[in-house]
């Protein structure tokens, strides 16, 4: 992978580790020295004040690695070891909030979010002192230079925007300008807090915070104790796997085969599925008269309508996702088998908890930290392939512009003179376009494809790769596939 920060990375080790010691059955008796190998004595902290809070930081990330968030920390005196216990142990009681904030961690951003410069020439007029509701604002004896008193100031901003020398500059706090929805804020003890009444599960926030502090509460622990049980479980990774790792896909297959999995039913051929029903229904409800229809297989923009814009709702596809038909092929073949989603989505750790056929959720940057510790090479495991073979456009789910361009390919005729509109990445522009949308029901098109990702599933949140040389070795991959509606059997068509 290219990792972009060291965030990644840290969270790469701290996983391959606890798998690692979990092969070897060493897991809880030697978890407790992890935050000691990772900073051992007389090591440089590496942006914190010391290795003791490098060790404290270290301990609680590696608690929502287990499964765990903070809360559930109830004496501080408790070793890693007895969580490692509890993990191994648990059977089915996985936890319903999706990320945490390691409030160790989360303790180095600004309390405020404006800040006076040295550009201020200490005017006359004093603006910022007469605006500021809270009397925040005081001035240096000698320079009459402005200062604010961070124990006063709520960060209204009205300082900023009447400074006449624009001296006030604006500081953000990374995870909150991150967030499209404002889901994120400080609580009284100046740590981060996600309201998941809020949340839309995109995940920009997890990689936004330059200190690692947001992590999502891992399954991975959870499905390898299954599959070592002796459980059946059974993978169906996303189409955006193709774009994933340096190996054939028939290689990442068999990777995922002697980690331990049953079989691996690729989410396409439920994409496939997805096609045909949101095809029909698209016709279905423009003959009725509806304006306009989305699609509905990202899970953050379902989160996004029915926390956010409800107004939406009358116009999205009721069409289920590629994981959810996936899923339930897989367990009409496995009926007693575990089902575990592979993607790179946060987003699908809510939906799989909606969903009865799905137990487990994984991300891809978990998967190759899985590879890793138990010393799986890709290049060098059994390639398998799998028992459907899915039309490309399926596998295009990966992308933006592939749900779209599927509907359209498995209408054909039928969908000259719809036209299609690709909606991706939610920031606070475009989701208050969605809004206008939804509010007049004016629209420009009659069929949306919604995602929440620039790009697309394959530059998701949780994706191993990073966004640029996954997109190309997607297409890559594409390109090579013959297997497409425009020449396949009425089989496919019927799907």
């Amino acid at each position: 992978m290219a990792f972009t920060n060291n965030v990644m990375i840290v969270r790469h080790k701290l996983l391959a580790n606890l798998v690692a010691l979990w092969k070897e059955n060493q897991l809880i008796e030697k978890i407790d020295r992890i935050p000691l190998e990772f900073s051992p004595r007389r090591s440089q902290p590496v942006g914190r004040c010391c290795i003791h809070k490098e060790r404290a930081v270290t301990k609680y990330k590696l608690l929502p690695l287990l499964g765990w968030d903070m809360d559930d920390e109830t004496d501080e005196l408790t070793p890693l070891s007895e969580y490692a216990r509890k993990a191994v142990e648990r059977r089915g009681k996985i936890k319903q909030n999706i990320l945490c904030v390691i409030d160790e961690a989360c303790s180095s951003c600004v309390q405020v979010n404006y800040e006076v410069s040295n550009l201020c020439r200490g005017c006359v007029a004093r603006s910022c002192y007469m605006n500021c509701p809270k009397g925040a604002v005081h001035f240096d004896k000698k320079t009459g230079q402005a200062h604010i008193d961070h124990d006063t100031c709520i960060s209204c901003g009205l300082c900023h925007k009447s400074c006449p020398y624009h001296a006030i500059v604006y500081i953000p706090v990374p995870c909150e300008e991150a967030c499209p929805v404002k889901a994120i804020s400080k609580t009284e003890h100046n740590v981060e807090h996600i309201d998941e009444s809020k949340c839309i599960y995109c995940g920009k926030c997890l990689n936004a915070c330059p200190f690692g502090a947001i992590f999502e509460i891992s399954q991975v622990f959870d499905v390898l104790e299954a599959i070592r049980r002796g459980e059946e479980v059974v993978a169906i990774p996303a189409p955006s796997i193709l774009g994933q790792f340096k190996a054939t896909i028939d290689q990442v297959y068999g990777a995922l085969k002697q980690i331990g999995f049953k079989d691996v039913i690729e989410v396409a051929e439920g994409a496939m599925h997805t096609t045909s029903n949101e095809g029909k229904e698209l016709l279905e409800k423009l003959a009725e008269g509806q304006k306009f229809m989305t699609t509905s297989c990202c899970p953050s923009y379902i989160e996004l309508v029915n926390k956010h814009i409800p107004d939406m709702k009358k116009y999205v596809s009721s069409t289920g996702s590629p994981m959810y038909y996936a899923a339930r092929i897989a367990k009409e073949k496995y009926p007693n088998a575990k089902v575990v989603f592979i993607g790179p989505c946060i987003a699908k750790r809510k939906e799989a908890d909606r969903d009865e056929c799905v137990d487990y959720v994984m991300t891809f940057e978990e998967l190759h930290p899985i590879f890793q510790g138990l010393g799986i090479e890709l290049e060098q495991t059994n390639p398998y392939k799998v028992s459907y073979e899915s039309v490309c456009e399926a596998h295009g789910f990966a992308q933006a512009g592939g749900v779209a361009g599927a509907v359209k390919a498995y209408l054909g005729p039928k969908a000259d003179g719809i036209k299609m509109l690709q909606f991706s990445d939610f920031n606070k522009k475009n989701i208050g376009v969605l809004r206008a949308y939804a509010k007049t029901g004016k629209v420009d098109a009659q069929f949306i494809e919604m995602m929440a990702c620039e790009g697309g599933c394959v530059t998701g949140p949780s994706a191993y790769n990073d966004p640029l040389n996954g997109k190309r070795q997607l297409n890559q991959d594409l390109l090579k596939r013959t297997l497409k509606y425009e020449n396949s059997d009425e089989m496919y068509k019927e799907e």
